[in-house]
């Protein structure tokens, strides 16, 4: 099953991938360079939804959360968005942004080893 967002998804995903933050900008670089050569989209629309980052052969979206994810109803919000993604197939990892800024390494080895586990799971 593809992701496919909607149109005004699309537009607002395109706008975002002018908008990057720095974390997400790190990430995107990182990710793009990966040894098993994956393939990653960035700000990738989903349903009603725009993925920070999404790996389609391994079903993976990656989230970068800053403050604000912490903030009001965003827990739940993010929380109903996950689980919208997990009953179509998707996992989901979110990492904080100050991790991203921190330990670029550490979360790019994990990313890229998550996503080549579940690549190899749907390739089978």
């Amino acid at each position: 099953m593809r992701l496919e967002g909607t149109q005004s998804g699309r537009r607002n995903a395109k706008r975002l991938r002018r908008e990057m933050t720095p974390p997400e900008v790190k990430l995107w670089l990182a990710l793009r360079k990966n040894p098993c050569g994956l393939r990653f989209r960035k700000q990738h629309p989903a349903g009603s939804y725009i993925l920070d980052f999404y790996c389609a052969p391994a079903k993976l979206a990656i989230e970068v959360d800053g403050e604000a994810h912490a903030r009001g109803d965003r827990p739940a919000r993010d929380a109903g968005r996950d689980a919208w993604l997990v009953s179509r197939g998707v996992r989901v990892l979110r990492y904080p942004a100050g991790e991203v800024m921190t330990n670029l390494e550490g979360v790019t080895i994990e990313v890229v080893t998550i996503a080549a586990r579940r690549r190899e799971m749907f390739a089978s």
